[in-house]
């Protein structure tokens, strides 16, 4: 073992010895100097132990101010349960943060500077970031001047965002909290009229607060992006732009831009500034409104997705190429996949043998695709195992439809045998044809050669490629970015 290595047991050692014996002095109310009064709530406590914490303690109790000597400190604005489990965990490295408390506890440890806690705190929002929390946790965030949390909830916020803008709490955001997101190149759009259209439905939504906003806002929108047709009818014709001149004044500009006018932002000089005389005259940069570079989501491309037990594949059929979706290999044998109108990406079914669970010892499967992590996730099971149905989308709902009742039977030694091959799912007696059985699909119809059909010619055209993991997989028609995706 290396020296450090051999340091590191009794070092953990003696941490471990010395804050048990704080906790014991403070259970035992020894060597206490001080004590934390919330309300009518008091908290003994040391003042050695608080500095060492805290840098707001420690400053309190080094300066000259009258609360450095007094034995009772008064706290306010806040609560006393709250205090009491920050207490525990300095003195015991212990604390139970829940989706009730963490708010509580994370703008107390930011109030008195307890750096321990607080990336605790940042640590575990992050982890809890899904679509009903991401936009309070950004603003929480920004409030606590904490970074990392922000731009991991910014983050998941751009990568979500035509979900997030149905939500009506991005309504709520402020001004700059909503500049911050939409000017992302990162944002995950296919379609700039999104972004402006989100813009225009938050100023909306108080409209008398809001208008005089606009004109900055709008230089987060990548007009430049849209079809001439839609800026002109949609964007000129909406009904607070086309009556507002300083509006129509800042889309003038974008409408040179189309006329191959570029208007620049003059370079202000700074006092102690010096230019070279060959720059002095250089040009400025473009303004935010003439910015036309695509967004991260208008790189989703049209492709063919291969699902298999072994891994997820996608076909660029554009440019013949192939990337890997998802390793997992979660995915059962038997199962129907689907793709909504949302672009959503299921996986039902599959008969999976439990023999743990007497009682119900197959079981059928429902998960998700999530595109940004390249992970299948969990979804509710079908109430009741079952094979050869069909998956379908009506009405914002999924529907099972048809298919066998499985009705398998406990097995015993000898009996039947569950035969799980890429086309159906049967219960076969334990005779010589199930091997048989296997062994022809397994030789004669796994292909991974796919053919194309010209509809223009009428015909079927060939082979394009073999691809790895498309025998025996479902195939879906999807759009995915391939920014996202490792090319094989």
């Amino acid at each position: 073992l290396s020296p450090k290595a051999t340091m590191t047991e009794p070092r953990m050692y003696q941490q471990t010895l010395l804050q048990d014996g704080l906790c014991n002095l403070l259970d035992v109310n020894k060597f206490v100097d001080c004590v934390l009064k919330i309300k009518d709530k008091e908290f003994p406590c040391h003042r050695l132990v608080l500095a060492a914490s805290s840098p707001y303690f420690k400053a309190m109790f080094l300066s000259d101010l009258e609360e450095s000597k007094k034995w009772e400190i008064v706290l306010k604005d806040i609560k006393p349960g709250v205090m009491g489990m920050i207490l525990r965990y300095i003195y015991t490295s212990d604390i139970n943060l829940t989706e009730h408390n963490v708010q509580d506890i994370f703008m107390v440890a930011n109030m008195y500077q307890i750096p321990s806690i607080f990336s605790m705190c940042v640590s575990y929002l992050q982890q809890k970031l899904v679509l009903s929390n991401c936009l309070a946790i950004f603003r929480l965030g920004l409030l606590l001047d904490c970074p990392r949390l922000a731009m991991e909830a910014r983050d998941f916020i751009c990568d979500r965002y035509a979900l997030i803008t149905r939500d009506q709490d991005i309504h709520q955001l402020g001004p700059g909290e909503l500049a911050a997101i939409i000017t992302c190149d990162s944002l995950n759009v296919e379609r700039e009229e999104l972004v402006f259209e989100s813009l225009m439905e938050w100023v909306e939504y108080d409209t008398n607060e809001r208008l005089k906003d606009l004109p900055q806002l709008l230089h987060c929108v990548r007009f430049r992006l849209m079809p001439t047709s839609y800026f002109k009818e949609k964007v000129e014709g909406h009904r607070l732009i086309r009556t507002n001149q300083e509006l129509k004044k800042e889309l003038q500009i974008v409408k040179d831009a189309q006329r191959g006018l570029l208007h620049r932002v003059k370079r202000v000089k700074k006092e102690d500034e010096t230019v070279d005389s060959e720059h002095e005259d250089e040009e400025g940069l473009l303004p935010g409104i003439l910015n036309d570079n695509p967004r991260f989501g208008m790189f989703q491309t049209d492709l063919i997705l291969m699902i298999s037990d072994t891994g997820t594949v996608a076909y660029d059929v554009g440019t013949n190429e192939c990337y890997v979706a998802s390793s997992s290999t979660e995915i059962p044998k038997n199962h129907c996949s689907l793709v909504t109108k949302e672009n959503q990406i299921f996986v039902a079914g599959g008969l999976m043998f439990n023999e743990e669970n007497k009682e119900q010892q197959f079981s059928s499967y429902f998960l998700q695709f999530d595109p940004m992590s390249s992970e299948w996730l969990g979804m509710p099971s079908l109430p009741d195992p079952r094979c050869l149905f069909g998956l379908a989308e009506a009405e914002n709902s999924i529907y099972v439809m048809g298919g066998k009742d499985t009705g398998l039977p406990k097995l015993g030694p000898g009996g039947l045998v569950f035969c799980r091959s890429t086309l159906m799912d049967t219960c076969l007696g334990n005779s010589g044809f199930t091997a048989n059985y296997q062994n022809y699909f397994s030789n004669n119809l796994n292909r991974d050669l796919p053919d194309r059909f010209e509809e223009e010619e009428n015909c079927w055209n060939g082979i394009l490629r073999e691809i790895r993991y498309a025998a025996g997989a479902t195939v879906l028609g999807v759009r995915l970015n391939t920014l996202k995706l490792t090319k094989m």
